[in-house]
């Protein structure tokens, strides 16, 4: 157990301040991975902003609707899978009919990992942004 005073285990050993820290620190084969993935987002969501949250880039409108996470920016000490994982914050709302997206023992994060940028579905991970974008606008709009 920790006493009160005891340091807070670091879960990152990184710390970036923009996205182009990000991208300068990561290895050729993940950034061809994330610049390819980030195009997409940018291209398919009017009026996106991107914002470094756990030093990797996450996208917005009205609420995050989507990140990607290198295997290069480690959570905790070690790497836990290879590639880019490309994620929907709130997949648990996607129609997901044909089980592209895993989910692992997340409730609400559903993602896909990609380590070759010819893995990419680049028309279905549009659908599933489009999707998030509705979902997104959807959230925005109070209850009655």
């Amino acid at each position: 157990m920790n006493s009160p005073n005891a340091p807070k285990r670091k879960m990152q050993t990184v710390n970036f301040h923009t996205v182009d820290e990000f991208l300068d620190y990561l290895p050729e084969d993940e950034l061809k991975l994330v610049l390819a993935l980030r195009q997409l987002v940018l291209d398919c969501i009017p009026g996106v902003t991107e914002k470094l949250v756990y030093n990797v880039p996450y996208y917005k409108v009205n609420r995050n609707i989507c990140f990607i996470w290198p295997a290069a920016i480690l959570w905790g000490n070690k790497k836990s899978y290879t590639g880019v994982r490309f994620a929907f914050t709130n997949g648990n709302l996607l129609q997901d009919e044909i089980g592209y997206l895993d989910k692992g023992a997340r409730k609400q994060v559903y993602w896909k990992d990609f380590t070759k940028v010819s893995e990419i579905d680049f028309d279905l991970l549009k659908a599933y942004l489009f999707e998030a974008v509705l979902i997104d606008e959807e959230l925005k709009m109070p209850r009655k």
